[in-house]
């Protein structure tokens, strides 16, 4: 079923410093007028209404905000060796702040991941959006149990992801440089079904899809 709906989201702008290095994230109210790709199946109605912005074309958004019980489908169909795949959601009034939700690497899921690493269940009504990060492959350390970094600072600013742990402190220097690159931008995004197929600029391959109890 395909319906043309408008609705009010909020998307985040870049403001860049000399050098191309992202100084600030700040949101800003837009009308969003997008085609609802949806289905039914076993209680739910599947949506795969999300959308890029021009202002800041590697961030995915939901065109309609998340609520209470939704379930948010994010599935790596394939993740390019060292990028992180990242949800955020708001954590202060003005989303200056954010927390992490869930990061894939390309071994999976390596934050709490609940029954299934690719469904995450939405707990409360809020700003949600996903997007792609690079590390170049960190050096091994002795007591390192993963080539890819599992842990992150649970708070930042937007679009910002810190690891933590001891390959983390062992990078330290190769991490605060990545800090300084732009998200991956995405190339290319299409609808299949109900499902928001997106590409990001070194192949990346992900699909996303929203599940809404439909009472």
């Amino acid at each position: 079923m395909k319906a043309t709906m408008l609705r009010q989201t909020w998307v985040f702008i870049a403001i860049c410093a000399p050098g191309g290095v992202v100084g600030q994230n700040t949101l800003a109210p837009v009308q969003v007028t997008a085609p609802a790709y949806t289905s039914h199946h076993g209680g739910y109605l599947i949506s795969g209404d999300f959308r890029t912005d021009p202002h800041l074309p590697s961030v995915v958004f939901p065109s309609q905000a998340l609520v209470t019980d939704d379930i948010l489908s994010v599935q790596p169909t394939y993740l390019a060796d060292d990028d992180y795949l990242v949800v955020q959601e708001c954590a202060s009034v003005d989303c200056s702040r954010a927390s992490i939700v869930r990061v894939w690497n390309p071994s999976g899921a390596a934050t709490a991941s609940q029954n299934s690493e690719n469904r995450i269940l939405i707990q409360h009504e809020n700003k949600y959006w996903i997007w792609l990060k690079h590390f170049p492959e960190p050096l091994a350390c002795a007591d390192c149990q993963s080539h890819y970094y599992t842990s992150f600072e649970p708070f930042s600013p937007p679009m910002v992801l810190m690891p933590s742990g001891e390959l983390a402190a062992f990078n330290k220097d190769a991490i605060l440089e990545a800090r300084a690159e732009n998200p991956v931008p995405v190339t290319s995004q299409s609808h299949e079904g109900s499902t928001f197929v997106v590409t990001y600029e070194d192949g990346t391959t992900v699909r996303i899809r929203r599940m809404h109890a439909d009472h």
